[in-house]
């Protein structure tokens, strides 16, 4: 059974910084692209970055380019880390980590298939 677990946010003022985790069981990433989405109240679900199956394709939406940074962690099989810099209240959500086994680097919400509970990330101004 797929299960994917999220640690890592916290409240923190504008400027700082966080690093999310997301450690994912009953599966190899290599075999699934991964996603960070954030829900914001009154928003749309986003995917802030995904990456692709085999890592080497990025997206960054707008909002977070030069700020957030996905990348795989070596050391820890099966976990994705999201560095979070120069942070904003409009940051402010809950961030769901996601696999999907369809498609290169899905980039909407409905074409990943795993999710995780989510780690509230709020940020003051």
């Amino acid at each position: 059974q797929v299960q994917v677990v999220e640690s890592g946010g916290g409240l923190v003022q504008a400027g700082g910084s966080l690093r999310l985790s997301c450690t994912a069981s009953g599966w190899t990433f290599v075999n699934y692209a991964m996603g960070w989405f954030r829900q914001a109240p009154g928003k749309k679900r986003e995917g802030v970055p995904c990456m692709s199956r085999s890592g080497g394709r990025l997206y960054y939406a707008d909002s977070v380019t030069g700020r957030l940074t996905v990348s795989r962690d070596n050391a820890k099989q099966n976990t994705l880390l999201l560095q979070m810099d120069s942070l904003k209240p409009e940051d402010t959500g809950m961030y769901v980590c996601a696999a999907g086994a369809y498609g290169d680097m899905p980039l909407h919400y409905l074409d990943y298939d795993w999710w995780g509970q989510g780690t509230q990330v709020t940020v003051s101004a």
